[in-house]
């Protein structure tokens, strides 16, 4: 029995594409080994939102080839995408793919095919068939509904690595929701590259649609969704999904930044009175749901002004959890030619600026859960605490000797620390 093992890296749509590679794997009769460990076969899931993760993807390729100098290794994902020629320098590498194509990946292997097979992406509008019924998580699970992103911010290079939007068959997103929750898992996250185009290239129905479709599901206890375009939370579509009681109170409706100016260059497609007209909706359709975000810092021609018009916003939205990020060039991308680049030192202070006043806010929306009851989905134990999540996103942990995986248990929350609450089974 040939051995393979995985390795991903980025974002949610990477983890449930690899959970489609295991699971194809698994039923051709490979076993999985760990990563670190010698295998047959090694496949890396790559990312290439930052250098850091082109960096990383490099290590985990060289990493595969000392653990078993005559494996077969696979490159796969958004960096080999981007940067096919830089994989193929890498001592080792036997199969390029990019982010099409993942399905053809265990026949390539079989026939031990040593080759680049990256398409052109930005001429695909196919979705790929991949589906999964088997994921290592024991109680929620990712449904990938939608690719590509046509957005084109001046500082992303995802549109040139995932390609243009194409969503997921309604049908086939539906049916594998049913199958996953047949098989126990009470909650499931839809996940792709841009969720909120989800039906544009279709016509099938909305993304709103799809969620009320979903929640008819029998066995489905909450619906999860990845990251949010803000301006498709408008009062119509929180009118629609208000009836979704199955739909998390958690969305992750990615800021950039609070200044007009900066979004304008970044082409961000609103402004920051719009988003916060939209998060002023959704506080009022779903009382004390989470509205968390990601906030770049030390955007091209950032200037003090805009600096401190971004961090008063962000003060003044109150965020109940924010990822503050340092801006990465990125080849390709309008930004990397933009004039004006902010030095790594002024982006190191603008960014410890930004994660003190979040962490505030953060800790603020916890206070308001102190002496409440809340309903937590437990997913693992670490040490003496079990772990789990809330509607809202929040995690919680209990000293508990019961088993919990993988239950909903009701919580009193006494306290909180570093954004992690505290509480007691009630």
């Amino acid at each position: 029995m040939k051995s393979v093992a995985f390795c991903t890296l980025g974002c949610k749509v990477n983890q449930y594409e690899t959970e489609c590679l295991r699971e194809m794997f698994l039923k051709a009769g490979y076993c999985e080994a760990d990563f670190d460990s010698y295998a047959d076969v090694y496949i890396i899931n790559t990312c290439t939102v930052t250098s850091i993760s082109d960096r990383k993807s490099r290590q985990m390729i060289r990493r595969a080839k000392r653990n078993n100098p005559d494996a077969y290794i696979v490159v796969c994902g958004c960096y080999a995408q981007t940067a096919p020629e830089k994989v193929a320098e890498i001592d080792g590498v036997d199969l390029i793919i990019g982010s099409h194509d993942k399905s053809k990946i265990l026949e390539y292997v079989n026939l031990h095919k040593e080759e680049c097979a990256v398409c052109d992406i930005m001429h695909n509008h196919h979705f790929e068939k991949m589906s999964s019924s088997e994921q290592s998580h024991r109680s929620r699970a990712y449904v990938k509904i939608q690719d590509g992103c046509s957005q084109f911010c001046s500082y992303c290079i995802i549109p040139y690595a995932r390609g243009p939007i194409r969503s997921r068959p309604v049908n086939e997103i539906l049916e594998e929701s049913k199958i996953l929750a047949e098989k126990g898992f009470s909650e499931l996250v839809y996940v792709g590259i841009h969720v909120a185009s989800y039906g544009l290239d279709t016509k099938e129905t909305d993304l709103a649609g799809l969620l009320c479709l979903a929640n008819e599901i029998t066995g489905i206890k909450r619906i999860r969704l990845s990251s949010i375009e803000p301006m498709t939370l408008n009062a119509d579509f929180c009118k629609k999904i208000s009836k979704c009681d199955k739909l998390c109170r958690h969305f992750h409706l990615s800021l950039q930044s609070g200044c007009d100016d900066t979004l304008k260059r970044m082409n961000r497609r609103y402004t920051t009175s719009q988003y916060k007209e939209i998060v002023d909706g959704l506080r009022k359709n779903f009382p004390e749901c989470a509205i968390t975000t990601d906030i770049m810092v030390g955007f091209p021609g950032e200037t003090d002004e805009e600096f401190n018009a971004s961090y008063e916003f962000v003060k003044n939205i109150e965020f109940s959890d924010a990822h503050i990020f340092k801006y990465s060039r990125r080849r390709g991308t309008p930004a990397d030619k933009m004039p004006n680049q902010i030095s790594p030192e002024k982006k190191d202070l603008r960014s410890k600026q930004m994660i003190e006043i979040c962490k505030k806010t953060r800790d603020k929306y916890l206070d308001t859960f102190t002496g409440k009851t809340l309903e937590v989905l437990f997913e693992e134990k670490s040490g003496e605490f079990w772990q789990g999540k809330t509607t809202n996103y929040i995690t919680v942990l209990v000293k508990s000797n019961l088993e919990l995986e993988g239950s909903y248990q009701n919580v009193l929350i006494k306290n909180h620390v570093d954004g992690v609450a505290f509480g007691d089974l009630v």
